[in-house]
């Protein structure tokens, strides 16, 4: 397997709220919207795509149902721990829910998480040794 990732797509409930969220209020650019059913945001090296939670599921063969701690998270890296503060608080102006506040980590950096209007959490850190 070829070592990189093109693509994260992140089932949402409501895809109009979330490109609310992303585009209009993290401020990612929004490159396509395939239809009324998926949206396309370019990052630097990768793509976020957000797509109904139900159809996403269905493309998979996994059941819907099921909420909490889903075993993956996105993480963002920023230049400082001031940084870090500061995408946290955009998120939570935006409509996310502040999970951690920026801390101090265990392995030298800071960090903490956002959720998103669907519950995806987002580490936004700073790692001093990247």
């Amino acid at each position: 397997m070829d070592p990189h990732i093109t693509i994260v797509t992140l089932g949402v409930e409501d895809v109009d709220r979330a490109i609310e969220f992303y585009r209009d209020g993290l401020g990612l650019p929004m490159q396509d919207r395939n239809g009324e059913e998926i949206a396309f945001f370019e990052l630097e090296g990768a793509m976020l795509a957000l797509y109904p939670w139900g159809l996403l599921a269905e493309d998979a063969t996994v059941p819907p149902e099921g909420s909490g701690f889903r075993g993956v998270t996105v993480a963002h890296n920023v230049a400082d721990d001031d940084a870090v503060d500061a995408v946290l608080a955009e998120a939570e102006a935006a409509g996310g829910e502040l999970v951690k506040p920026g801390q101090e980590t265990d392995w030298g950096g800071y960090s903490g998480y956002f959720a998103d209007p669907d519950g995806h959490l987002w580490e936004v850190a700073w790692n001093p040794f990247l």
